[in-house]
């Protein structure tokens, strides 16, 4: 017996392998730069870093980063061409954060068994975010894994590169007392908190994946996989086109958490839930669940994908920027002076008010 069929009977097929990678190459192909030297089958990926040199000092961001547990809602409805823009939008959007351009991104897929159509669907996401959000998709790795994994189970994973120059990082040290908190719509979910959504509504409520949900207008497993909203060529607009001070992406921790991540220790913001009401399937997890709304908002998104902290003489200009490319923005709150008078809201974020329905 071969070698290769010893290995294909220990769990692990290279023929698969050849076969998924054959199926992938046309969507590789489709996200590329100019800066992609070669193409897939090499040892490493490479990128030509010469156009750097016209940055006065060139900072690169890298960030890493997976979808969490929604790969169980895409392996249940065998739907594996979104879970893509899930990856890619956490990892570019915490890259332009910073005022960094994605560069170039690699993934990594374990499965317990390689079925090649279903690892160029999740490439063939991957490979169509990377084009949206305008980096590269510059290489990845498929590991069979039996034993470790299920046949039918895989997750993803991967990292991005990107860079800002020095003189353009966004970030605690610009944001300024009276700057607004201009808050930018989620798509939903996103990739945060399904553990909680899955057990609120799969588990404890025994919804199936295929149940129409009225609130919804559709099926509660078409809601669960709606993808992630990648904002990356939106902010980096922003941040050329208005005084935008600081970014923050609105992942796992929620609303307040990741924005007092980018704000001074001297300072703090307050956000107005009345600006806004969360889409459906927030109140939805809330009721069904009856989850207390702290609980909700420092798991969920809330229907805020992203803040940035702007001039306010720049609010209704960086409101019209985002709206270029199809983001809908509004003023959520303010940055102010923490007047408090044991200083307790000092780098804090305080939400007041009630969402409208709620």
């Amino acid at each position: 017996m071969s070698e290769t069929n010893a290995y294909a009977a220990a769990g692990v097929s290279i023929e698969a392998g050849d076969k998924a990678v054959e199926l992938m190459k046309v969507w590789i192909e489709k996200a590329r730069r100019p800066e992609m030297i070669g193409g897939i089958g090499g040892f490493a990926g490479l990128f030509d870093a010469s156009a750097l040199k016209a940055y006065d000092r060139p900072l690169l961001a890298t960030s890493a980063d997976g979808v969490g547990t929604k790969v169980a809602v895409a392996q249940a409805l065998d739907k594996h061409d979104t879970i893509g823009f899930d990856l890619v939008g956490m990892l570019v959007d915490d890259l332009v954060v910073c005022g960094a351009e994605p560069l170039f991104l690699t993934d990594y897929i374990a499965t317990g068994r390689v079925v090649p159509e279903r690892v160029a669907a999740i490439v063939k996401g991957i490979a169509e975010a990377c084009v949206e959000a305008g980096c590269a998709l510059l290489g990845g790795e498929t590991a069979e894994h039996p034993g470790l994994l299920g046949e039918d189970e895989y997750d993803v994973a991967g990292s991005t590169t990107g860079v800002v120059d020095a003189d353009r990082l966004l970030g605690p040290g610009r944001v300024r007392p009276g700057d607004v908190v201009v808050a930018m719509e989620s798509s939903g979910l996103h990739s945060n908190g399904y553990s909680l959504v899955r057990h609120v509504l799969l588990a404890a409520a025994g919804w199936s994946l295929d149940r129409h949900v009225d609130e919804l207008g559709r099926t509660l497993g078409e809601e669960l996989l709606e993808p992630t909203r990648i904002y990356a060529r939106a902010c980096l607009a922003l941040a050329d086109r208005t005084r935008t001070h600081a970014m923050s992406h609105i992942t796992g921790g929620g609303l307040a958490a990741n924005l007092e991540r980018v704000l001074p220790v001297e300072l703090t913001a307050r956000l107005d839930r009345t600006t806004w009401t969360p889409q459906p399937v927030f109140d939805l997890v809330r009721q069904v669940g009856s989850v207390p709304q702290p609980d909700l908002e420092m798991t969920l998104n809330c229907g805020v994908g992203m803040v940035a902290l702007t001039d306010p003489e720049d609010a209704d200009a960086a409101i019209a920027v985002l709206g270029e490319h199809g983001v809908r923005a509004w003023v959520a709150g303010e940055v102010r002076v923490d007047d408090s008078p044991a200083g307790e809201l000092a780098g804090r974020v305080e939400l007041v008010g009630q969402h409208p329905g709620w």
